[in-house]
């Protein structure tokens, strides 16, 4: 213990300089003061119904205490209050089983419920602002869960008795590990990792980089089949994170089931800024990255047409691109668009909306203005607190509270090798479309001079979206179907932003929904929606290869400059 006490001391300094002299802090930095103080307002305005909500906060806490004593008595009664479905910090059998931590937790949710609910029936408050409030309402009882403290967890009291306090001592290891790992910033551990290896046992289909510029590399990869499609994919990943989402292993990766259907795929691999990318903006990733690549491809096959394929942000830019086409000529040289988890109207943007109003914009552009760039620990972040249980309160009791070592997780290792944001790009993102949503706009967006109209792009698209996707919700997604001038056909999956995309249809997982119209709401579409088990891919294979010409024989990739994955990747 002490050697753990010894590695601490010179953290904690590194910690004081970093942030001890760090100088006055916003006071506001989540930009919540006035949905709280029109919250606070709303309750002097209703007296009645603030007393009310007392007072069934009150009874509910009555009938908990009632049951208890009667519990204690030795008989039997039911819960006041149950976990939601899914909430996994409550499923071992103590909370259950012993009285006194069923009490504990049982007062949690009630208190949780008793927030959420106020800011759900007040009255006077702006969706936006109730949003808000129940965020970060979340956020707060979150993080006051009884789960997160040694003394009221009995997971936590269970294994440091076995161990004789042993898990703590490891646990205060792990957390010392951390902040030397984040240079003394805790820089929480999401997997083990040491298992994983980008080219080695993630990323691992066969293929060469046969382009490279100072933007991007471009990955052809190598058939599996003797014909293929004639057209082939060009993929346009997000620069948020490494394009290998979409090629992990061999069981699970989208590029090698692709290769195996007899398609020929390529892979924009998207450099990670640094400070020299400073004034790097939107249309430098549209021009140098996805047209440049689409020629390339063109030219590398000699075909005359591709398809095209967008993720996320890197669907936005498809769209961007396609607009900009139909506007200068070169549509013809794109034969369909597929966006995955992509939005074109940001009205519906989400909890992601609540870190883009303009004091948080306004914050992150002096932050850019410093560096170049806004550091990939900033996204991390932000994209944890979208689910602080899962990605934050969840490994502070598994590493510091229970002493164990995170499980090894390919999709966690990729999550945490994220990449940083241009300065000129990201606030041109940030402003344009969360901020402003000017791409739902016909010609409000102008990208390298071009006013953007996505109602121009007659290129026919498929939409695949996500049920559970809390960074890009279905309902804003389906959105932009109604924006583009050409076919759409949308087709929602089940589960979220990652595990819904990534589904190869081996494991049977999941269910997807199709509809044969798109009407003018997402309710409306899914109320004429059909069910279908497992994964969506082959449905899109099946509208893919409509649209791919005959079978040709295989394209073998060129020696180029170096095997997949690359060094974009892999530095």
């Amino acid at each position: 213990m002490q050697g753990v006490f010894e590695r601490a001391v010179p953290l904690a300094n590194k910690f004081l300089e970093k942030y001890g002299s760090i100088g006055d802090q916003p006071l506001d930095p989540f930009n919540i003061r006035g949905a709280l103080t029109d919250y606070a307002l709303s309750l002097l305005r209703d007296p009645a119904r603030a007393m009310a909500l007392q007072m069934d906060f009150w009874r509910d806490w009555t009938d908990l205490w009632q049951a208890s004593v009667l519990r204690a008595l030795g008989e039997n009664t039911h819960p006041v209050i149950t976990p939601k479905k899914g909430d996994r910090r409550f499923r071992a059998p103590e909370w259950q089983e012993n009285a006194v931590f069923d009490f504990i937790k049982q007062s949690y949710l009630l208190t949780a419920q008793w927030m959420q609910k106020g800011i759900a029936e007040a009255k006077d408050l702006t969706p936006a602002d109730r949003h808000k409030l129940h965020f970060h309402a979340d956020l707060f009882a979150s993080a006051l869960s009884p789960s997160n403290f040694a003394l009221t967890n009995p997971e936590v009291l269970k294994e440091a008795a076995r161990t004789g306090g042993e898990s703590l001592v490891r646990g205060m290891e792990n957390l010392i590990q951390d902040l030397e790992r984040g240079d003394g910033e805790l820089k929480i551990s999401l997997t083990d990792y040491k298992a994983f290896k980008p080219g080695d046992n993630l990323a691992i289909t066969p293929g060469r980089v046969v382009f490279e510029n100072a933007m991007m590399q471009l990955v052809q990869y190598a058939p599996e089949t003797k014909e293929v499609h004639a057209t082939p994919i060009l993929f346009v990943p997000p620069w948020i994170n490494k394009f290998y989402i979409l090629d992990m292993r061999e069981d699970n990766s989208l590029v090698k089931w692709l290769v195996s259907q007899g398609y020929t795929v390529f892979m924009i691999s998207w450099a990670n800024p640094d400070a020299s990318m400073a004034d790097i903006g939107f249309e430098d990733y549209m021009q140098t990255g996805i047209l440049t690549a689409l020629d390339e491809v063109l030219k590398i096959t000699g075909q005359e047409t591709a398809h095209t394929v967008g993720y996320c942000i890197g669907g936005t830019l498809l769209g961007i691109t396609l607009a900009y086409l139909a506007a200068k000529g070169g549509a013809d040289k794109v034969s369909s668009a597929t966006f995955f988890t992509t939005l074109l109207d940001f009205a519906e943007a989400g909890d992601l909306k609540l870190f883009t109003e303009e004091p948080q914009i306004a914050a992150l552009e002096a932050e850019m203005a410093e560096k170049g760039f806004l550091d990939a620990r900033n996204l991390q972040k932000t994209f944890s607190l979208l689910r602080s249980n899962d990605l934050i309160w969840s490994f502070v009791v598994n590493n510091y509270l229970m002493g164990k070592d995170p499980f090894p997780f390919d999709l966690l290792y990729w999550n945490d090798d994220s990449t940083n944001m241009p300065a000129k790009m990201h606030s041109f993102y940030l402003r344009g479309m969360y901020l402003e949503n000017n791409l739902a706009t016909p010609g409000k967006l102008k990208v390298a001079g071009v006013p953007i109209d996505l109602g121009k792009v007659k290129t026919p698209a498929y939409f695949i979206s996500t049920r559970e996707d809390h960074i890009a919700p279905w309902v804003g997604t389906y959105a932009g179907t109604q924006l583009l001038g050409g076919p759409v056909t949308f087709t929602l999956a089940g589960s979220g932003h990652i595990a819904g995309i990534v589904n190869p249809p081996a494991r049977g997982k999941y269910a997807y929904w199709i509809n044969s119209k798109n009407p003018p709401t997402p309710e409306a579409w899914d109320e004429g929606a059909s069910e279908n088990a497992g994964s969506w891919w082959p449905h899109w294979d099946a509208w893919l290869s409509q649209r791919s010409g005959g079978m040709i024989p295989a394209r073998k990739p060129a020696k180029g400059i170096e095997a997949a994955p690359g060094r974009y990747v892999l530095g």
